[in-house]
């Protein structure tokens, strides 16, 4: 059984209130957003006991810990700053416990040898080599470009460097195939999305819907984790909920349910 974990964010609840909501509903592990939830600054070694013991209450661990940033590590406005910045939240995540750390790292060129990718591959190293030090995995989000091609570009890198977050309707969503893209990026995988998506033919790409409502094959998906022995979590994520506990716990409900022998 691959545990389950929760995106805080999609509770859209205060943080103290959405770690209760998560404990309610039973979830294994959460996910925290470094950003926007709890900043890495506030987190002195009194703040991280005090965060750590509210978890125990709500027998929850950190699944995963979310940076998101404005612009992705292949523009070179204010990079530095940016790759600093998530140096500072590894460190954070590293001492909360999580091991994988997430952030889309930006386009990546189809042409292999273009002056972007380059630049990407030499920040991606830099922040693979400050994530062993700390013992986490920086983990980058599908979606953005198709699997097999990601694939080729983080072939480029050492074994081990970077892991792959898995979310298989940010791929639907924007046009690519999950089942393909998940083969291509199998060896990668570290953290996965309960996400789901469907193609509108009336808007000309996809569109975010509840988990079981899309076209996601989530038991092949699992299926394919399993034979993989994947240890990592499935994190239910719900990017525009009418009803958000509700669907958080649905959604949960489904994952439970399509693993049950």
């Amino acid at each position: 059984m691959i545990p389950l974990s929760v995106q805080l964010r999609s509770l859209r609840q205060p943080f103290r209130k959405a770690l209760q909501t998560a404990g309610e509903l039973k979830a294994d592990a959460v996910e925290i957003d470094l950003r926007n939830e709890v900043r890495p600054e506030e987190l002195t070694k009194t703040g991280i006991r005090h965060l750590k013991k509210v978890m125990a209450d709500y027998n929850l661990k950190i699944a995963s810990v979310s940076f998101p940033t404005r612009r992705g590590y292949n523009v070179l406005d204010d990079l530095d700053r940016r790759v600093a910045a998530t140096k500072a939240a590894m460190t954070s995540a590293y001492a909360l416990g999580a091991k994988v750390l997430v952030n889309h790292i930006g386009g990546i060129d189809q042409e292999l040898s273009a002056e972007t990718n380059t630049r990407l591959l030499e920040v991606l190293h830099d922040l693979a080599r400050h994530a062993d030090t700390c013992g986490v995995t920086f983990a980058a989000k599908t979606g953005q470009v198709d699997g097999p091609v990601m694939r080729q570009f983080l072939d480029q890198l050492p074994e081990g460097a970077i892991g792959v977050d898995f979310d298989p309707g940010a791929l639907i969503i924007n046009g690519f195939s999950a089942e393909e893209s998940y083969q291509a990026l199998a060896k990668y995988v570290v953290n996965v999305r309960g996400k789901d998506g469907v193609k509108d033919l009336a808007r000309g790409r996809g569109i975010e819907v509840p988990l079981g409502r899309g076209t996601v094959d989530f038991p092949l998906l699992i299926a394919s984790l399993e034979e993989a022995r994947y240890r990592g979590f499935l994190c239910v994520e719900r990017e525009h909920p009418e009803n958000p506990v509700q669907e958080v716990s649905d959604g949960l409900e489904y994952l439970r349910n399509v693993q049950i022998p």
